[in-house]
């Protein structure tokens, strides 16, 4: 899948009345029946999202968690089999380059990596791997997403097994875990994640079967498929940063609300790329921060729109705006001074020279609904 190719549902999307539009060098479902609705009916039921437009490598080879954790903040060689991990592709200087969730397999890695970056990421880690760690780009994956509450229930109705004595079945997983499967003789590779705040699982799944297994699942009362449009207003009433938006190589993990992804054996170890000016910054040093917004009145601020202060100079920059479906007003992400961040400050904002104002809020704007493990 090189740029300007093709999605393995390109044709299936269109069929069933999808408005495409080009994203990350291909055509891409932005929606079917509309966005609002789309959006309601995965926080109820289930959507079917396809995000075969993401970049899926393997990382093959003795000592791939360590070298890996070279340009990563996160703790790879203490995943057990099964178990996954977001972290950051961090730059020299610790700006973040991408986002990624990293699974240990029991015989590799597993990288899912941003559509836009993933040519990148893979000439970045190519760079810096040792000549030990093969990487290999699945260019022959497909990859769907089954998200909302009835998720788990639909994916019970296509008799999918564990692929073999040891490896739980899809609904036996809870969030972050992952397991090979077997779909009648196709393999799939099936996690419980996500990025809607619902629960629900991620497929990867050979192209040549893609077309099949969404028909399967779109045949269920409580799937639908879901656009991009629907997938972007979930992940922000989630409070779930999105790279290239709310995320770039200028940020820092510190003030875009990452901390979690600096794992404390990492911090103490701070071998990895930028760890000093990054741990300069942790836990709560950054000048900025990445911060929810509840906006006054109906109208969404978007990105783009500018944090001003009494004077109307620029201080911040909304990364993430949008009308919230669930809330019934508008919500958005921006960077603010440090100082502003506390919940409960008001936030003056400025869009095409229109006042608006803000009220920090604590994030997740809608709370997650992921399936963990009961407490003990």
């Amino acid at each position: 899948m090189g740029d300007d190719a093709k999605l393995p549902l390109d044709s299936w999307h269109r069929a069933q009345g999808a408005r495409m539009v080009g994203f990350a060098g291909y055509e891409m479902p932005i929606q079917y029946e509309g966005i609002m609705a789309e959006h309601l009916w995965t926080r109820e039921a289930a959507g079917l999202f396809d995000v075969s437009h993401m970049g899926q490598l393997q990382l093959i080879g003795e000592g791939a968690a360590e070298a890996l954790e070279a340009v990563v903040p996160g703790d790879i060689s203490a995943l057990k089999p099964g178990r996954m991990r977001y972290t950051l592709l961090l730059a020299p200087d610790g700006g973040i380059l991408d986002d990624l969730m990293v699974t240990n397999t029991g015989r590799h890695l597993y990288l899912v990596v941003n559509g836009a970056t993933k040519h990148a990421d893979i000439a970045y880690l190519r760079s810096n791997l040792p000549d030990s760690v093969a990487l290999k780009h699945l260019e022959g994956e497909g990859l769907l997403a089954l998200q909302g509450p009835k998720a788990a229930e639909a994916l019970a109705q296509l008799d999918i097994k564990g692929f073999e004595d040891g490896w739980p079945a899809p609904g036996d997983l809870y969030f972050m875990q992952s397991a090979p499967c077997l779909w009648g003789d196709v393999p799939l590779g099936i996690s419980r994640s996500g990025y809607t705040g619902e629960d629900g699982f991620e497929i990867s799944v050979p192209a040549a079967h893609t077309e099949a297994l969404a028909e399967a699942l779109v045949a269920l009362d409580a799937v639908k498929p879901i656009g991009l449009g629907a997938r972007d207003s979930l992940r922000l009433e989630a409070g779930l940063p999105l790279y290239g938006h709310d995320l770039t190589p200028e940020t820092l993990p510190v003030e875009a609300g990452l901390n979690f992804a600096l794992s404390k054996k990492r911090r103490e170890s701070a071998d990895f790329a930028g760890a000093e000016r990054i741990l300069a910054q942790y836990p709560d040093k950054a000048d900025r921060l990445r911060v929810g917004l509840i906006v006054e009145g109906r109208q969404p601020v978007r990105e783009g729109a500018v944090v001003v202060d009494d004077s109307g100079a620029e201080i911040g920059q909304v990364t993430s705006g949008g009308f919230s479906p669930t809330l019934q007003q508008p919500i958005a992400m921006a960077y603010v001074p440090a100082s502003l961040a506390a919940p409960g400050t008001q936030i003056a904002l400025q869009q095409r020279g229109k006042p608006f104002t803000g009220t920090v809020t604590p994030m997740p704007f809608v709370p997650q609904n992921y399936h963990r493990p009961p407490k003990s």
